[in-house]
């Protein structure tokens, strides 16, 4: 029989699919502090677009005035702002803005020693360059203030790199930020590569009216701001109109006057449009425009990091950084209207009252701030409502930050899925189940329903969690960022059936399921992308029509219909943006060249995913798509190089070794491709179609014991894949057990009753089995 191999190229779609929103556009950088300079913070008369050489360029909009003209009738507000982390977030090099200890101070960490120094009354370290070695590098700028300061160098070409020794400014002693890792030169996350770039990860949240202006053909930065740090115009826009309509004379005291006709993120602003304002800087997102005017909605400019585990516990917690906004949208709070404003001073962003205080402004005192409720002694720590509803994580080496989803305690869920808990975080010499134990004790067996429990579910990508997912996506009373979630679980698992709940996604209220969808779907065939996802163009949604857009670039603008092509070569446009903007991240390299590859203009595709490679040597997605693009052009042999490669940077990553697999299957070595594949499926373990080709390829070694028992342990993986029934069906007729081939037959037949193949199959069998 004929190897029905699956295509290697739906398995590279699928990696790129998971792996576009983790590195397009997702910050890295703390929200931190740093000072400001009197000549960052006027426009005057000098020349627009003004730079000095080792400096940002400082871009004089005539619309922005600086917090100096604010603080001329808002001085309480400028008070509060004042020294606060938005205030500080920024600064140049300076004895008033630098905090860590340059007098000759030798730092080693991982084999690299920094030196910190002065010379000629400028900052100074000698550390490890690009080459692996060391050179002498001038302080431009501070970024941040407490808990950490870290230090920026300009680089040629205008990159400017934050270093990855940074000043603690409680313990007044330099860290490093990669305390465990041994850091390749060639890595993202060298200090002197993308990871630790300002332009690319930092500057958009750290300084006002910000534009990147990258340049992907010399891998170029011209970037701009208008004020150093977040300052009053960075969350409430410019200032000019306010001002000369307080100054025309038409405002009056006591006359009816809308801030919000000339300014944003201003008071009375619900919980839903307050939080997607600050969400710009305080979500993990993928940017889809350069800079921000204050227009629109947030997902016209950014599309959020959804709650999956790759940068959060299964359940929703937080993992890797999340700046707030994928745990705050998932919580009861954000659902019943409580906003940032409620907890925090906007100004000073400090909070509004002290320990249990602050959730006494809502929660009755003598319902939950009690003995009964928490069942714990005293007023100290364990009785601090945060320490059991908010618990935290420590980032980027000393900067503790809570989680905000505030959620009850689930110690049932860390048993099953190794999810943290508040119970034994605190009690560190208890286990799990005492944890457990202990909360039945107060409160019983059951556990109100929460969304966490189809998500951690659904983490396991097993076809049992289809249902909880279906459940939890098709529920709009849930939040909007767990649903969409779900729908990303969804996607993952190996069952026809859950297309129909995808498609409905498509259709959603809610933007980023709708974005989802079309992230989800952008692997179907180009007929059925077309008919599905072509309504999105029209979306009300920026990131939602370029998705569509993107996931539809490889069909001719002809073939839509005329009333559409509009609408498509708009939504093309705002995708090209999108590409330019993230061409600086190894992911939108990518994305350049899977675009290069729909239009089928191979050359281009090749050198997007090379320069992918450039910009970090360990980015294995692009290799996994330039293989792609190397068997498609019948270049096996370097296929066949770049999935090996992959499978030595990442022992463990399994689809690394299907896809090698599959390629081997093709050059008809069948003997190392079964080695593969089956490596494949104890690594991956999920997938029924790896237990299949894996079969196939043990069958047609005639090794038929051990193809029977692949073929059946896919299926206890996927029931109802119906090929997997076919394969063994077949595998039995040709080795005359009609008795085993019986009831993979009936399944075939009672599938589809009219295929005259099966027919024969159940002809045959029965009559041997007479």
């Amino acid at each position: 029989m004929k190897i029905n191999f699956t295509s290697i190229k739906s398995i590279a779609t699928i990696a790129f699919v998971s792996l576009l929103c983790i590195e397009m556009g997702s910050l890295v950088q703390s929200c931190s502090k740093s000072e400001h300079t009197e000549q960052d913070q006027t426009t005057g008369n000098s020349k627009n677009n003004e730079k000095e050489e080792g400096l940002i360029r400082v871009n004089h909009d005539p619309n922005y005035l600086g917090d100096q003209t604010c603080k001329t009738c808002h001085q309480t507000e400028f008070k509060d702002w004042e020294n606060s982390h938005h205030d500080k977030a920024m600064a140049h090099a300076s004895d008033s803005s630098v905090r860590g200890d340059f007098n000759g101070v030798v730092f080693e960490s991982r084999g690299v020693t920094s030196k910190f120094f002065k010379k000629d009354g400028k900052f100074m370290v000698n550390t490890e360059g690009p080459d692996g070695k060391n050179h002498d590098y001038e302080i431009s700028y501070t970024f941040g203030y407490e808990p950490l300061q870290q230090y920026i160098v300009a680089f040629p070409n205008g990159h400017f790199q934050c270093l990855r020794t940074a000043w603690d400014t409680e313990k007044k002693v330099w860290f490093d930020l990669y305390p465990d890792l041994d850091i390749d030169p060639r890595e993202w996350i060298h200090w002197t590569k993308g990871g630790l770039n300002w332009n690319t990860m930092c500057s958009d949240c750290h300084s006002t009216n910000v534009k990147k202006n990258y340049d992907n053909k010399t891998s170029s930065f011209d970037s701009e701001y208008s004020i150093i740090n977040v300052s009053c115009e960075a969350c409430h826009g410019p200032g000019k109109k306010h001002v000369e309509f307080m100054q025309s004379g038409n405002f009056k005291e006591g006359s009816k006057y809308h801030p919000e006709d000339h300014l944003h993120l201003t008071s009375g602003l619900s919980s839903i449009e307050q939080v997607d304002q600050c969400a710009r800087c305080h979500a993990r997102r993928t940017q889809y425009v350069d800079g921000f005017d204050h227009n629109g909605v947030f997902m016209d400019y950014y599309a959020p990091q959804i709650i999956g585990d790759e940068f959060y516990h299964p359940d929703g917690q937080i993992l890797d950084e999340d700046y707030v906004f994928g745990s705050f949208t998932q919580s009861k709070m954000y659902h019943n209207g409580v906003k940032c404003t409620d907890c925090h001073n906007p100004h000073s962003l400090e909070l509004k009252a002290k320990g249990n205080q602050l959730c006494l402004q809502c929660h009755a005192g003598n319902q939950y701030d009690t003995k009964n409720h928490h069942f714990h002694e005293g007023e100290n720590e364990s009785t601090e409502c945060v320490n059991c509803h908010m618990t935290g994580k420590t980032y980027m080496g000393n900067d503790f930050r809570r989680d905000h989803s505030f959620r009850i305690p689930r110690p049932d869920q860390s048993i099953e899925y190794n999810t943290p808990n508040a119970c034994t975080q605190c009690h560190e010499d208890k286990s799990d189940e005492w944890a457990v134990a202990a909360i039945e004790k107060w409160y019983g067996k059951k556990r109100d329903p929460h969304f966490s429990d189809a998500l951690t579910k659904g983490s396991t990508r097993s076809p049992e969690a289809m249902g909880d997912l279906v459940n939890l996506l098709q529920d709009t009373q849930q939040p909007a960022i767990a649903r969409a979630t779900a729908l990303w679980y969804l996607g993952q698992l190996p069952n026809p059936e859950i297309f129909d709940p995808i498609v409905s996604g498509l259709s959603d209220h809610e933007p980023i399921v709708r974005y989802t969808a079309a992230r989800v779907l952008m692997i179907l065939p180009p007929e059925q992308k077309k008919q599905l996802l072509t309504p999105l163009l029209s979306d009300s949604i920026k990131s939602v029509r370029a998705m569509a857009a993107g996931a539809l670039a490889e069909i001719p603008i002809n073939e839509f219909e005329e009333s559409v092509r509009g609408k498509f070569t708009k939504a093309m446009q705002e995708y090209s943006i999108s590409l330019s903007i993230n061409a600086d991240f190894p992911a939108g390299q990518m994305a350049f060249g899977q675009y290069f590859d729909k239009i089928n203009q191979p050359s281009k595709a090749e050198q997007a995913y090379k320069k992918a490679n450039e910009l970090d040597y360990l980015f294995n997605p692009s290799r996994i798509h330039l293989a792609n693009l190397y068997n498609s052009q019948g270049k096996n042999e370097d296929a066949l190089a770049l999935f090996q490669t992959v499978i030595q940077l990442e022992p463990e990553y399994g689809p690394a070794y299907y896809s090698t697999g599959l390629l081997l299957a093709e050059m008809k070595r069948l003997d190392e491709a079964v080695e593969y594949l089956g490596k494949a499926a104890k690594l991956v373990g999920n997938n029924p179609r790896i237990y299949y080709n894996w079969g196939l390829a043990l069958q047609n070694l005639n090794r038929i014991p051990e193809a029977e028992v692949a073929f059946l342990e896919g299926l206890k993986v996927d029931p109802n894949l119906i090929d997997l029934d076919y394969a063994l069906t077949i595998l039995y007729l040709q080795q005359q057990q009609f008795a085993k081939a019986k009831p993979h037959a009936e399944k075939l037949l009672a599938a589809n009753p009219n295929q005259p193949q099966f027919q024969q199959f159940m002809q045959t069998i029965n009559t041997n089995l007479k």
